[in-house]
């Protein structure tokens, strides 16, 4: 269930990054970033922390995992996805605060930054290896380490 709602919250992510007008559309972009901003602290986050973490001790306290070479290879795309998540997470908050000041009249506009292909790339790179993270657990190929 908590990769449906990390997966979920990438796609919504991505969704309204792909439909924020540009930062010089200043109500409606604060309110699509604010929206970001949300899915990422209630959706996101705690998807993200209920796959990954029970997902990393189960490699570390089942013996039969231990030998597995899939599951080796499952914890480090896990690694991944933790930093990955973490570089995703921060330009969306950051972006967000900057909006809502800026809204509030505290910060010049101009200084928004605006959607990046980066953000949207980190979201991509971290769909795909959760796809892969997901077929190597039901799939479970015999590598041995």
């Amino acid at each position: 269930m908590g990769a449906v709602g990390f997966m979920g919250s990438l796609a919504s992510l991505l969704l309204l990054e792909n439909l924020a007008p540009p930062p010089s559309s200043l109500a409606g972009y604060a309110l699509i970033r604010g929206a970001m901003t949300a899915i990422a602290t209630w959706v996101f986050l705690p998807s993200f922390l209920l796959t990954l973490i029970p997902g990393l001790l189960a490699i570390a306290v089942t013996p039969a995992f231990h030998n597995a070479g899939w599951a080796w290879i499952k914890a480090a795309t896990g690694i991944l996805i933790f930093a990955g998540g973490l570089h995703a997470l921060a330009p969306i908050q950051d972006e967000a605060r900057l909006s809502a000041e800026a809204v509030a009249g505290r910060l010049d506009p101009a200084t928004l930054a605006g959607a990046s292909e980066g953000e949207a790339a980190t979201m991509w790179v971290l769909l795909a290896v959760s796809t892969a993270n997901i077929m190597l657990g039901v799939w479970r190929p015999r590598i041995i380490r």
